[in-house]
């Protein structure tokens, strides 16, 4: 069931743009989008890989690989880091535990039994399944993240229980053939770094809106131009309670686009997951839990479009310059 504050909507352009940070970027000069600079810098081989594969799947090399895992790398530094999640805890006017995410490399495959639970197994036409068995290759890492706690019992004292798990994830992207044909914005493979929370039932908003600073956190710092919106009761979800994009300035498709998401399940999927904690009271209840991206290639995609120069080199966020050698441009 959708919270009081989530917009009553019939479709996603229903959704409420609730801030803008910063301006779209200005150019002297024409600017292109991701893929017509890193192909012409051989950083991108979809053709290669619709040989290999199929469409919708591409080889990203050289300069852009390492920008990806820079900021992977980045991301992941920020999440560990108790001091860091203080700063943007307090910075969000939040009493809220500071207790770092745990770094996760997740399986890539789920069973039909853990997809279901976790309420994401539909639609099945956007899944791949492992013919013959009853494995998916997962969507997201939420999926496998979310349910590594079922039918279990937790202490309150190890709440919250917080992951990063970075994953591969696939999806057939049924329904949008022809759209978000170039570059990587939309592929059937991709990488992302997802937030994953375990928590009590009265910390639950708290988390939400923690993974909402650190996914806000992250744009600022890499100084990209964004928007935080709040999804409508069309666009949440079936299993979400709320819901909060981050949609990024894309000067090669002179729009916002969305790069994060954060949504909050209170007790929906622990119910059907059978996950609890016993409170210090020794009463047992179910946990809430959230999910929430921590980075995909998107970012990636957005500072490439807006850190352009016009002779098509990409100027390096100063945040993430020393995990690239202290370069400045790529």
């Amino acid at each position: 069931m959708a919270l009081a504050d989530v917009p009553v909507g019939a479709t996603e352009d229903e959704n409420m743009v609730v801030k803008t940070v910063g301006e779209p970027t200005k150019f002297d000069f024409t600017p292109k989008n991701h893929a017509g600079i890193a192909e012409v810098r051989g950083w991108l081989d979809k053709e290669r890989a619709a040989k290999v594969t199929g469409s919708r799947f591409a080889y990203v090399k050289g300069d852009m690989a390492r920008l990806h895992l820079a900021i992977v790398n980045y991301v992941f530094d920020i999440m560990s880091d108790e001091s860091k999640l203080k700063e943007i805890a307090d910075g969000a006017g939040l009493k809220v535990s500071t207790k770092p995410f745990i770094p996760v490399l997740p399986p890539l495959m789920i069973n039909t039994e853990s997809y279901d639970a976790m309420d994401r197994l539909e639609p099945r036409d956007e899944r791949y399944k492992i013919e013959g068995e009853e494995l998916w290759l997962q969507g997201s890492a939420e999926h496998v993240l979310g349910s590594m706690h079922a039918n279990e019992i937790l202490s309150e004292s190890d709440l919250p229980i917080r992951y990063a798990g970075f994953a591969t994830s696939f999806r057939k992207e049924a329904g949008t053939y022809g759209k978000d044909m170039e570059g990587i914005f939309r592929m059937h493979q991709f990488d992302k770094l997802e937030m994953e929370s375990l928590s009590t039932p009265e910390d639950g908003m708290n988390e939400h809106l923690l993974m909402v600073a650190i996914q806000e956190y992250i744009m600022a710092s890499l100084e990209l131009p964004y928007q935080v919106v709040q999804k409508c009761t069309f666009d949440i979800g079936k299993p979400n309670a709320r819901g909060i994009d981050i949609n990024v300035w894309l000067p090669g498709q002179n729009k916002y686009r969305e790069t994060h998401t954060a949504d909050y399940m209170t007790d929906y999927q622990a119910r059907r997951l059978n996950t609890r904690v016993r409170r210090n009271s020794g009463v047992v209840e179910l946990v809430h839990i959230n999910d929430a991206t921590g980075v995909s290639q998107r970012p990636m995609i957005a500072i490439i479009e807006n850190y352009q120069t016009a002779d098509g080199h990409v100027k390096i966020p100063t945040v993430l310059q020393p995990y690239l050698g202290g370069r400045t441009s790529l």
